[in-house]
């Protein structure tokens, strides 16, 4: 009692003196007597929570920063957020609320370019775990109103960006996880890659260049070589661009080796890798 008595006293008496104030004006600031903040910055006043408070607010502080030890744990985290915005003190929070709660079920994001299997796998992943799978460009043409060529006509590659980052963290802050199967650029929107990074586990489904481009072309899709004179040498050029981004993902599984196999490799990866199946009860 007597260090935590001689922490207030020396806080008060050099808050007072920062503010250039007499013991009478600051007495007189907090509807005390002189008497009481004279006692107080002595270390020998019998402190009240209540005078205290009126102490704090007439030296405009909180109370924390009169009474914490900051040597303490207490006292780190409020060295931490002293000063901090109204928005910086909440996104703090957040953040530690964030850290502290029970695990939850993460999302699974299948990660590659077209054709690497996250249509048909990702249908199959889902079925197993119980999870409901999610193509994220559906999501993205049902926020617009538009398909995916319209939207990039129309709006352009930023708009598209950005609703796909919109529509990644409304997924994956929902409260049942699923399995989204993610566009093959969506390693290059920064934003929205750190949240799959961050939120999800991430699964790139890999495939030889040949397997990407027949299935391609099997879905009657070349979005990814349109316009090219060279449609392999583009795809190849695709995949050698992103493949550096791919492989940060923690679940690493190769479709064009694996065969009917594929999935059974799947979901052992997935598992090991600490995905979550289930809240945790305790």
């Amino acid at each position: 009692m007597t260090e935590l008595l001689n922490r207030v006293g020396s806080r008060t008496r050099s808050a007072r003196k920062r503010q250039g104030l007499t013991i009478k004006q600051l007495a007189d600031a907090a509807g005390l007597s002189p008497r009481f903040v004279s006692e107080l910055e002595a270390g020998r006043a019998n402190i009240a929570i209540g005078r205290l408070e009126q102490v704090a607010a007439a030296l405009s502080l909180d109370l924390v920063d009169l009474v914490l030890d900051p040597g303490g744990r207490w006292g780190r985290l409020g060295h931490l957020l002293h000063g901090r915005s109204p928005a910086e003190f909440a996104r703090s929070v957040e953040a530690v609320e964030l850290a502290l709660e029970a695990p939850r079920p993460r999302a699974i994001a299948l990660l590659g370019l077209r054709g690497a299997g996250k249509s048909s796998l990702g249908p199959q992943l889902g079925e197993a775990l119980g999870l409901e799978f999610v193509e994220l460009d559906a999501r993205i043409e049902q926020a617009a109103g538009l398909s995916l060529s319209e939207v990039f006509a129309l709006h352009g590659e930023a708009y598209y960006r950005r609703l796909e980052r919109q529509c990644l963290a409304s997924l994956i802050a929902a409260p049942e996880p699923t399995v989204i199967a993610l566009g093959g650029g969506v390693v290059t929107n920064d934003e929205a890659f750190k949240l799959v990074q961050d939120r999800c586990t991430t699964v790139w489904l890999k495939a030889d260049p040949e397997d990407h481009m027949r299935r391609v072309l099997a879905q009657g899709d070349r979005r990814p070589v349109a316009g090219s004179g060279d449609a392999m040498a583009e795809l190849r050029s695709i995949l050698a661009a992103r493949e550096p981004l791919y492989r940060q993902a923690r679940v690493h599984v190769d479709t064009s080796a694996l065969g009917e196999d594929t999935l059974h490799v799947l979901l052992q990866r997935v598992e090991a890798s600490g995905w979550v199946a289930r809240a945790s009860t305790g």
